[in-house]
């Protein structure tokens, strides 16, 4: 509540030494004691009169809901068949109120359905074919740019 710290209470304490004298102001610390716990029970029971009323109030609402509760519970008991008949009756004229819409015809439902977006036509060329690369066998005897025929090394004939 207050930030009194030792220093200034020691500052009130010579001073209220030096004004009241040594000889009243045992008087005037009892007297301020009292005074002190009058205020701290005064604010305490504030306080407990406070919590009460808030008691009471949040205790008054919860009354009535239970009391709304206990209106719709005891009418749902004391009167099932009554209820029953009621939700069945309202069922009833509910559709009777509402006027039968006329069917659509099949050719209706097509004109109302729009027609999918036709794709666009894709421009695909081939692709150019890239010359072949030469064989391990015939870079080893020079025939890759020849046109005579592949021979095997090592054979006499």
């Amino acid at each position: 509540m207050f930030d009194i710290g030792w220093s200034e209470l020691l500052l009130i304490g010579i001073v209220a030494l030096v004004v009241i004298g040594p000889k009243d102001l045992p008087k005037v610390l009892r007297a301020l004691g009292s005074m002190m716990s009058k205020v701290r029970s005064m604010a305490n029971e504030f306080q407990g009169q406070f919590q009460d009323a808030m008691r009471d109030a949040e205790l008054a609402d919860l009354k009535k809901e239970a009391d709304k509760l206990a209106a719709t519970a005891k009418g749902a008991i004391e009167n099932p068949v009554q209820s029953i008949t009621n939700e069945i009756q309202n069922s009833i004229e509910a559709p009777a109120n509402t006027a039968p819409s006329p069917a659509a015809t099949d050719a209706q439902v097509d004109a109302q359905i729009p027609a999918p977006p036709q794709p666009e036509p894709l421009n695909i060329e081939p692709a150019p074919i890239a010359p072949t690369a030469a064989t391990s066998a015939e870079t080893e005897t020079g025939a890759a740019n020849t046109n005579e025929p592949v021979r095997k090394q090592g054979s006499g004939a």
